[in-house]
C-alpha cells in the first residue's frame, strides 16, 4: 500500500504514506520534513486507507495543516460530540469503502469511540452507505478516483471491476434460472 501511495501520489503532492504511528494523523512539511506524511496505524491497512480518504478530499489549504486543522475529540465522546464525529466522518468513511471494494476487503464501519455514546450507530452506518452510493453512482473526488483505479490494477489486474446495483444483480439472477429452466 505505501508504494502504491508513494507511486502514485507522491511527484505531483509531495506527499508520503507513513505506517507505524500511535494514531494516525496528517503532518504537513516542515523544517525537519521535506515532505508531507499521511501517518496510519501500523500494520492496519484499513487505517492507511481511512486516512487516504481524508487526504483526498482535504483541500490544498487544508493539506499544509496539521491534520488537516480539524478537530478531534479523543474516545469516550459524549452524545452530542459523537453526532459532529459522524457528519464529519461520513465522506472519508464512504470514500474508504470504496477503496475496500476496490481491494478486495471487507470494509468495517467506525464508530471511534470505544468507551463513549455510540447513539444513532444504524443511522450513521446507512449515512455512509448512502454516500457510497451517491460516489458510485456520480463519482469520487478526484484523488480518490484515481487512487481507485490504482487499487483495482493491483489487486485486480485481470478483472474488470463494475460495482452493481441490486436492480442488476437481480436481473442477471432471473435471466439465469430462466436460461438453466430450458435446459
Amino acid at each position: 500500500m505505501i508504494e502504491l501511495f508513494d507511486d502514485t501520489f507522491f511527484d505531483k503532492y509531495n506527499t508520503r504514506l507513513i505506517k507505524g504511528g500511535e494514531e494516525p494523523i496528517y503532518l504537513p512539511a516542515d523544517a525537519e520534513n521535506a515532505f508531507h506524511q499521511i501517518v496510519f496505524r501500523s500494520d492496519y491497512f484499513s487505517s492507511a486507507l481511512h486516512e487516504i480518504a481524508h487526504w483526498c478530499i482535504a483541500g490544498a489549504e487544508r493539506r499544509l495543516k496539521k491534520d488537516y486543522g480539524y478537530w478531534y475529540a479523543p474516545d469516550d465522546r459524549d452524545r452530542p460530540t459523537q453526532k459532529e464525529f459522524y457528519k464529519v466522518e461520513e465522506l472519508p468513511q464512504a470514500i474508504e469503502w470504496g477503496f475496500c471494494l476496490a481491494c478486495g476487503i471487507k470494509f468495517n464501519i467506525s464508530m471511534d469511540n470505544l468507551n463513549g455514546d455510540k447513539t444513532d450507530e444504524l443511522a450513521f452506518t446507512s449515512n455512509v452507505a448512502y454516500r457510497l452510493s451517491k460516489l458510485l453512482s456520480f463519482g469520487f473526488p478526484p484523488r480518490a478516483e484515481y487512487f481507485i483505479d490504482v487499487l483495482r490494477k493491483e489487486y485486480f489486474p485481470k478483472k474488470v471491476f463494475t460495482p452493481k446495483s441490486r436492480a442488476q444483480l437481480s436481473f442477471e439472477t432471473t435471466n439465469s434460472k430462466l436460461r438453466n429452466s430450458r435446459i
